[in-house]
């Protein structure tokens, strides 16, 4: 392909686009991505996916800090692209996505416009969705309401969780992101205005607050909900030993549809499960992470640790 591309990406999500670009000979001749961090102890250098990724391939690497800057907005003009590609990165300022003549694509973890927002792929799980997919699409000055060029479903297994859908979709969004790419430059797709019905779910970033699961919600949602943010960053609940409180993250669980006599929102343990009360039966957390240790399985846990007879979750 004798087109200019340039690539915008961040995580594994995008590399796994830009793998199947380049297996497609959709090579791009640069990729934007996150500055370096330092992390650990030893503060350590952590490149982004996409960089360590592109280094492979030798593709020129831009890692601006601010992406109004008019030395980078500069450095992008030289490249002279024709075509911009976004998957999982940050907003761009209009400087940046109007820049090449063909336009600024974005691949987004849903059908659009249903889930715009930052995390889709965790609230199509949490709200027990049967289907959902991938949207590429042309980015405008509002987020996720750019006209859609194509769209490909995906459906739900009823074991996925956030990290299985993120896989399958990111696969599904490599092939869409190819497709789109050389139907743009054979003048073979259509644009189509988003057109929102009003009932459309969002996908609202996680944050400290919206991460704890509700013990008052029915035991199905509540199980989607650990679903929905397994493997990151974990379901949250707090919970109440005595005179300490501390919050447990569950990862993996099962809910066990029982009658019993025990008061909702309690810690029980019954044959070295740890089990949450619910007035329809039992949450079985089979995965959890406590204050300052591993995440791990249940049963290791209760190997070298035990609780009071009287355990509350707030």
């Amino acid at each position: 392909m004798n087109k200019k591309i340039i690539f915008f990406g961040t995580p594994y999500f995008a590399v796994t686009c830009l793998e199947k670009m380049v297996e497609e000979n959709i090579k791009p001749i640069a990729v934007v991505t996150s500055p370096d961090q330092h992390e650990g102890r030893g503060r350590q250098i952590r490149k982004s996916a996409v960089k360590e990724f592109s280094e492979t391939q030798k593709i020129p690497v831009l890692q601006p800090s601010n992406l109004k800057n008019s030395a980078f907005i500069e450095q992008l003009n030289q490249f002279k692209p024709d075509l911009m590609v976004v998957v999982a990165f940050r907003m761009l300022p209009k400087a940046v996505w109007s820049l090449p003549p063909f336009g600024t694509i974005n691949l987004h973890a849903s059908l659009l416009p249903n889930y715009r927002g930052a995390a889709p792929i965790n609230w199509a799980i949490i709200n027990r969705e049967r289907e959902t997919g991938v949207t590429t699409f042309f980015i405008n000055e509002d987020i996720d309401s750019g006209a859609i060029l194509l769209q490909e479903k995906e459906l739900i297994d009823e074991e996925d969780t956030a990290g299985s859908l993120h896989d399958k979709l990111a696969l599904k969004g490599g092939d869409l992101i190819c497709k789109t790419i050389n139907r743009i430059f054979e003048g073979l797709i259509l644009p189509q205005n988003q057109e929102c019905k009003g009932n459309e779910n969002l996908a609202p970033k996680l944050n400290k607050e919206n991460v704890f699961i509700d013990l008052s919600q029915p035991i199905e949602a509540i199980l989607a909900k650990i679903k929905g943010l397994c493997p990151y960053p974990g379901a949250k609940s707090k919970w109440i030993d005595g005179q300490k409180s501390f919050t447990v993250k569950i990862f993996e669980a099962e809910i066990i549809i029982e009658k019993h006599n025990f008061d909702p929102k309690n810690v029980i343990i019954r044959d070295k499960n740890i089990l949450i009360t619910h007035p329809s039966g039992y949450i079985n957390c089979k995965i959890l992470q406590f204050p300052n240790k591993k995440k791990m399985k249940a049963t290791e846990f209760l190997n070298g640790n035990t609780f009071s007879d009287k355990v509350e979750i707030s």
